[in-house]
């Protein structure tokens, strides 16, 4: 089992949009990164625990905990003419970019990025990393049985 940190614009998907979806599910579509998307193609399987990550926001922070409920396929905005995520290279045949879907487990009270910093034990956390912007990061065993506690 892995763990990952999830990034989500909470004008786009919140953790309260989230809790009220279909079985509280959503697909992770628009990932445009590669590194991100070689996470969720390659490396995220069915039961893999997601920290739901409020981000580009006021109060940006992990504002839940979910799962990974799906194996990963071909995202279905890259085709899409009308979407801000098409993409005129991918084709049905030889997509380009995937997503999962992801499931609310619960949702906690916001744990704010200035919290997260002010613990050693997640000094070497990537998503607190200089430069990071990645919206899909690992997250280590250790820190996440950590945050849970917080």
């Amino acid at each position: 089992m892995r763990y990952w940190l999830m990034k989500s614009e909470p004008s786009d998907v919140s953790i309260d949009d989230l809790a009220g979806f279909a079985e509280q599910t959503v697909a992770w579509y628009g990932v445009r990164n590669y590194q991100a998307r070689n996470f969720m193609r390659d490396q995220m399987q069915v039961g893999d625990g997601v920290l739901f990550y409020h981000s580009n926001c006021k109060a940006a922070g992990i504002a839940g905990i979910a799962r990974v409920s799906s194996v990963a396929y071909p995202d279905a905005t890259q085709f899409d003419t009308n979407s801000k995520y098409f993409d005129p290279k991918a084709t049905p045949e030889q997509p380009r970019w995937f997503n999962v879907d992801v499931q609310l487990v619960r949702k906690i009270p916001l744990i704010s990025l200035d919290a997260l910093r002010q613990h050693p034990e997640l000094a070497r956390m990537r998503t607190l990393q200089r430069g990071n912007r990645l919206s899909i990061t690992p997250v280590d065993p250790d820190e996440w049985q950590f945050i849970l506690k917080m």
